[in-house]
């Protein structure tokens, strides 16, 4: 299979997204690769679909058992071959992994980095064919990175201890141009392709508040909200806010070091499995939770950088969704911050002057951090700019760049409207907008009431169909065609469909906004789908969004596919899944239409 069969087969996309076909060309060349890739860019890809085109067995270096396990599970779940060694395995796992590997069972090892260098796992590398070498995290390796962890500087040792160097590629979310120039040497890298795709994550809403009280704050923001992330300073911190937030009836636990292992792994299950709506953690929780539908993650105080606040708030909105990150800005913490910085870094095996260094290093950092939560400008450039981008002065997605509108997720009624035009074009017809408008309103009396698109934004003002539909036009969705100004699907509307787009429109706001201004999400079946998914992740015992992330859903919510053929085009649906699911969703989906059909008919 070539890269693009690989891509279809076993992960359900039919298009890269951007640097990801460089990054696998390079890599299946030979060559080194240094890629400094947002939170969900796909960095994964860049390397699982290498790893499956090669002969042999791919090394992924990964710095915690939970990002392993949430990795390992995930491709299993997509038919791949994978384990992962660590110290969660006894020795009977461990011998089976190596008796695996051995075989030419596993095409991924997924291994901490203090194991590289043992001699048990030194002598299994001798046994097998070893084509590519990967490090996650790899900010990890330089003491500049915010996260950085000694056991990262074997890795070069280790490289240098196996009878053939492979190709070898190193991955992160955030590096400055300090951080990626110790990546390359401490690495050892040898002239690697380096990518460095935009910081930018546009489905994110960025916003500081500075409230009166953080208390009565952080109660009102996660009322009725589920799948967030609470981020402390301290463990104290966590136990306080939990209690509060558990005695406003709101379904929350702590998650920090001082808990037991067992109570950890428990409360990390639960949320993954979504058995619990909110989890107040320090940052000791986050790097390996690859929980895709995170809806909003809320810093209760200030973190000590750019980088670590990225970092968090980035595990919001990983599968492409809306989602929220909010800072609770108050000047106590950064005299905390502060206080801590003064009292850091003393470390016996660093003279005074590295000691000085690192100090001062820190409170520029977080002076930094301060300027973002104290700027009038926008939320989203402050952070662009520090990571060395210069975007617009309004990003038009950030508190402070929406005071005077309102942006709305505007994904899900797009897609009904490039589905209405493409109902159409299958009938062999070509409607002007305000027709295909109609339509979706079902206000049409030109004998379109059987089209499977008439009357599915019913719910939506048709002003409200008219900017969007206008909007698509704009930015090259569809094009106005011939007198009657026909629409036309262009090629973006092909790849926005299949490549889980998502889009983000600003609307001034309005005066009062009652329940019949609400946007449509085909909400009923949304829910219908998600109790099909948890019911069936319990059966498999993985989490839900193993199974079918949240906007694999809602593009079926959107798409409404009666058969496999339609399933498949599904972005995240891939043949395995397909084959595991494909009747028992279609079936959920036909019964949805079926009932839509008959209320409307």
């Amino acid at each position: 299979m070539d890269k693009y069969e690989v891509l279809r087969k076993y992960f359900g996309h039919s298009a890269f997204r951007d640097g990801q076909e460089e990054v696998i060309d390079n890599i299946l060349s030979g060559n080194d690769c240094l890629c400094v890739m947002p939170t969900s860019a796909g960095k994964s890809l860049c390397y699982q679909i290498p790893a499956l085109m090669m002969n042999g067995t791919a090394i992924v270096v990964s710095p915690l058992i939970s990002l392993m396990q949430c990795q390992v599970e995930g491709l299993i779940e997509n038919g791949i071959s994978a384990a992962y060694i660590n110290s969660s395995l006894d020795s009977a796992e461990y011998f089976d992994v190596c008796r695996r590997a051995s075989a030419g069972e596993l095409k991924l090892i997924y291994v901490a980095p203090e194991r590289l260098c043992t001699e048990r796992f030194l002598k299994l590398c001798k046994e097998i064919e070893i084509p590519l070498v990967v490090i996650d995290e790899a900010h990890c390796v330089s003491n500049w990175g915010h996260d950085f962890r000694p056991s990262y500087l074997k890795i070069a040792e280790f490289l240098r201890k196996l009878e053939r160097r492979p190709a070898v590629a190193a991955f992160t979310a955030t590096a400055t141009d300090a951080v990626k120039a110790d990546i390359k040497r401490l690495l050892e890298l040898r002239e690697p392709f380096t990518l460095t795709l935009g910081f930018d994550r546009p489905n994110l809403f960025y916003e500081v508040r500075k409230p009166t009280s953080k208390e009565v704050e952080i109660v009102s923001i996660l009322k009725n909200v589920s799948g967030a992330i609470v981020y402390c300073s301290l463990r104290e911190t966590t136990e306080y806010v939990c209690d509060i937030l558990v005695k406003n009836g709101i379904d929350a636990v702590v998650y920090h070091a001082g808990c037991s292992a067992e109570d950890r792994r428990t409360t990390q299950e639960d949320f993954l499995h979504n058995r619990i709506d909110v989890i107040v953690a320090t940052n000791a929780f986050g790097m390996g939770i690859d929980k895709s539908n995170v809806s909003l993650v809320v810093h209760y105080n200030v973190p000590k950088d750019i980088e670590s606040y990225y970092q968090e708030a980035g595990r919001a909105g990983r599968d492409g969704s809306p989602a929220r990150c909010i800072l609770l800005y108050s000047k106590s913490d950064i005299h905390l911050l502060k206080y801590r910085i003064g009292n850091s870094h003393d470390e016996k095996d660093l003279t005074k002057k590295e000691q000085d260094e690192l100090r001062k290093r820190d409170f520029a950092r977080l002076k930094k951090m301060q300027a973002y939560c104290e700027t009038s400008g926008c939320l989203r450039n402050e952070i662009l700019t520090y990571f060395g981008e210069r975007k617009v002065k309004n990003c038009g997605n950030c508190g402070n760049c929406v005071k005077n509108v309102e942006m709305a997720d505007v994904t899900v009624d797009a897609q009904k409207i490039l589905s209405c035009v493409f109902r159409l074009k299958q009938r062999g017809q070509l409607e002007n907008l305000n027709t295909v408008c109609s339509i979706l309103k079902g206000d049409d009396d030109s004998g379109y009431d059987t089209l499977s698109t008439y009357g599915i934004m019913k719910d939506v003002p048709l002003k409200r169909i008219t900017e969007i539909a206008e909007y698509l036009v704009k930015e090259g969705y569809i094009e106005l065609c011939g007198k009657n100004q026909s629409c036309v699907l262009m090629p973006k509307s092909d790849e926005f469909i299949k490549n889980k787009g998502s889009i983000i429109m600003r609307f001034e706001k309005a005066k009062k906004r009652t329940a019949k201004n609400e946007t449509c999400e085909n909400k009923e079946l949304f829910e219908e789908l998600c109790a099909l998914r948890k019911k069936t992740a319990a059966e498999l015992g993985v989490p839900p969004y193993v199974v079918f992330s949240d906007a694999t859903l809602r593009d079926m919510c959107a798409i409404l596919p009666k058969n496999c053929v339609e399933f498949m085009l599904i972005s995240g649906v891939g043949a395995r899944k397909a084959e595991r699911y494909g009747k028992d969703f279609i079936t959920v989906i036909s019964e949805y239409a079926d009932k839509i059909w008959l209320n409307n008919s």
